[in-house]
């Protein structure tokens, strides 16, 4: 343009001098009252005497109405009093481009898809050979019968993990020494189990509850090494082989050391970090330690509260269907069953369900991840082995076997 316009008396412009050049059902304001037109968009530039700029004009048309519009716009003449030229660039089909990027967002699902297969058949293959007696080989520990696999007592070194499925996942990767803290505190038989054994490694789930447990482990026990699962994921979930890739490292220089070959110290590393020895004044904490579990034994468990009476009578009879299967099942409100799933994919199974679902009986550890799942859905009670550090349970009941007194 020759002279100062604003972006107004463009738009203006291309409204007025094209109406009724290509008919009445060209016009652009009867296009974009059917959609074929989008919002027309307007950037300028102006200088001392002149006035350019760019004019974008979505539209969903055939290339020959799209031909006509842009050749009508060619044809203004005039912005306001100043002469004015107008000159299509380009014509860009995004159609195209979005098929480019399906395509290629097409190739990657099937690659992620095709990996994941192979290593749900390798998982699968492993689980017919070794994990058909997981459940069998776990056994339990001390007074207050952690879970443990059966190798731990033999062991001269052992494994701590959280939960009783992070026994049975180790044991299908081939770990037998294992030994299940089993609740939000660090028992009394874990400080007797530790000192009886040379090395101690904590392997422990990779959200927040398992770096808040670890920081109480070291102030408790002696740990040599520390490992953790990936981010926000936990021991349970993981697959046999994700299991060895981590633990096998630190076990190699386990062995090592017991073969009289002790190797360099490591430094560092979120899943190599060697703990300090707190172990001073054992003689102490032994007698201590044992007055307690006297103690302990000598403690009858909590009555059940009287508002789960109802909620004991559900759960009973599915207990021993549930025990050491790693599932969880999903009950309506009139407590039927909704939906059967492995723990692994509960979370997912629940977001997918959107509702509907009143009660979660489950063999595995509640966890923050299911409970910010379960918000919203009409979840509002969740029973499982054990609860994990939780800092906000969004107004659910959440009990453990224990606590219902059923086993």
């Amino acid at each position: 343009m020759d002279g100062l316009v604003g972006r107004t008396d463009i738009i203006g412009a291309i409204f007025g001098q094209t109406e009724g050049l290509l008919g009445p059902d060209m016009n652009l304001n009867e296009l974009q009252k059917i959609s074929k037109i989008g919002r027309i968009d307007v950037t300028t530039k102006t200088t001392a005497h002149a006035t350019t700029g760019e004019v974008l004009i979505p539209m969903s048309t055939d290339i020959d109405t799209c031909s006509l519009v842009a050749a009508a716009l060619e044809s203004i003449d005039k912005v306001g009093a100043f002469d004015s030229k107008f000159k299509m660039l380009s014509i860009d089909d995004i159609r195209a481009a979005k098929k480019d990027d399906i395509v290629k967002r097409a190739k990657e699902i099937k690659r992620k898809f095709a990996i994941k297969a192979v290593s749900d058949g390798d998982t699968m293959r492993r689980d017919v050979h070794e994990g058909t007696t997981a459940n069998s080989r776990v056994s339990s520990y001390g007074p207050s019968k952690l879970p443990c696999g059966s190798g731990m007592l033999d062991s001269p070194w052992i494994i701590l993990v959280e939960g009783r499925a992070d026994i049975v996942n180790l044991i299908r990767a081939g770990y037998d020494n294992t030994l299940a803290i089993d609740g939000a505190r660090v028992d009394e038989s874990i400080k007797v189990a530790c000192r009886s054994k040379k090395k101690i490694v904590a392997f422990l789930d990779g959200d927040r509850t398992g770096g808040a447990l670890m920081r109480e482990l070291r102030m408790m026990v002696r740990v040599d090494v520390e490992l953790r699962a990936d981010d926000g994921v936990e021991v349970e979930e993981l697959t046999p082989q994700r299991v060895a890739e981590i633990l096998d490292p630190a076990v190699a220089e386990i062995k090592e050391e017991f073969a009289g070959h002790v190797p360099q110290r490591r430094e560092g590393g979120r899943n190599g970090r060697r703990g300090r020895d707190r172990d001073r004044g054992r003689g102490r904490d032994r007698d201590r330690d044992r007055e307690r579990d006297v103690e302990r034994r000598d403690v009858p468990p909590p009555a059940p509260r009287e508002e789960d009476k109802p909620l004991i009578a559900l759960v009973t009879p599915m207990y021993q269907g549930l025990k050491e299967t790693l599932e969880a099942v999903a009950l309506d409100a009139d407590g039927g069953e909704a939906f059967r799933a492995p723990v692994s994919e509960l979370v997912t199974r629940l977001k997918a369900q959107g509702g509907g679902v009143q009660c979660i009986v489950m063999d595995g550890i509640i966890t923050s991840r299911l409970i910010d799942a379960a918000k919203g859905t009409g979840v509002e009670t969740i029973v499982g082995n054990r609860t994990a550090h939780v800092d906000d349970d969004q107004g659910l009941r959440l009990r453990s076997f224990s606590e219902l007194g059923v086993f």
